[in-house]
């Protein structure tokens, strides 16, 4: 419907079939019949014929009226999407984890901004749900995100930036929150706080699966939404989670964060992009987060 609404438009602006059709390279037989098609499709007729040529009808401007800023919106989505397609694409748009943004992405965005100064990036503070989502609605470019990513890993192109350790956040009151580092093992008398499995999926499974390499069952009285919920309620319920290890150099209140000893606790810290041809400048960006995150080793 699009083309012929075009093609009306053009007939209606030149005022006359023949011309249209000379404008638009094809023939006025061919032309004639795409505005009849339209005509049927809409239910009445868009053209009357008159001695200097064609004018249009009521529903004629009705459609010009209605289809001009659709059009307007196609062309330019069009266009956005022909320039990306020849590698010109001038916005980034980056889904992440705010608790990750200032180790990894606030450097690569810099690193980015003196290779590609006039590219445009927009951010997104998401859930690895969220994340996940929106790239396949196709409303962000980058997902930036935990070993989440690899549930969604078959559909999108998938780069672990980093496997970063483990690090436990405890109550500040909890005797294990002396020590320098602690080992698993000790971990297994205390109560785990999980989080939302919809928001964060496979968050969990990770944390007792790790446990059960450290020869223990985890025990989890619930789980909330968000990290930052879960700190929360490791203060006032003196409970027990576990992290990727860039966690040592945060502050929470009532909240300590001890490195885990155990060479097998990891956390896979991930990148997830459309399918396709990167543009350079998200061949840039790719590059920076890969070396910003290989610093967190």
């Amino acid at each position: 419907m699009l083309e012929r609404t075009r093609a009306l438009m053009i007939v209606i602006e030149e005022g006359s079939v023949n011309r249209a059709a000379a404008r638009l390279r094809i023939g006025q037989p061919a032309l004639s019949r795409q505005i009849q098609a339209l005509e049927a499709e809409l239910g009445g007729r868009l053209l009357e014929r008159e001695p200097a040529g064609v004018k249009p009808t009521g529903l004629g401007h009705a459609l010009v009226k209605s289809m001009t800023p659709v059009l307007a919106g196609y062309e330019t989505a069009l266009a956005s999407v022909r320039r990306q397609a020849r590698g010109e694409s001038s916005e980034v748009r980056v889904g992440y984890l705010i608790s990750a943004a200032q180790a990894v992405l606030t450097p690569a965005l810099e690193m980015l901004r003196q290779t590609h100064p006039e590219v445009k990036t927009r951010l997104f503070d998401m859930s690895p749900r969220e994340q996940i989502e929106a790239l396949r609605a196709g409303e962000i470019d980058v997902a930036l995100t935990g070993q989440e990513g690899q549930m969604a890993a078959k559909d999108f192109h998938c780069l672990t930036l980093c496997s970063l350790g483990v690090c436990a956040a405890l109550a500040a009151g909890d005797p294990l929150a002396a020590g320098k580092k602690l080992a698993l093992a000790e971990l297994r008398t205390r109560d785990f706080l999980g989080v939302d499995e919809h928001e964060m999926p496979g968050r969990n499974p990770w944390i007792a699966a790790l446990c059960r390499k450290a020869g223990f069952k985890p025990r989890f009285i619930g789980s909330v939404d968000g990290v930052t919920h879960v700190l929360s309620r490791v203060a006032s319920d003196a409970c027990v989670t576990l992290l990727p290890d860039y966690f040592l150099g945060f502050s929470h209140p009532g909240v300590i964060f001890k490195a885990v000893s155990d060479a097998n606790a990891r956390w896979d810290f991930m990148l997830l992009r459309q399918k396709g041809k990167m543009t350079p400048p998200m061949r840039s960006l790719v590059e920076a987060l890969q070396e910003s995150a290989g610093r967190l080793r």
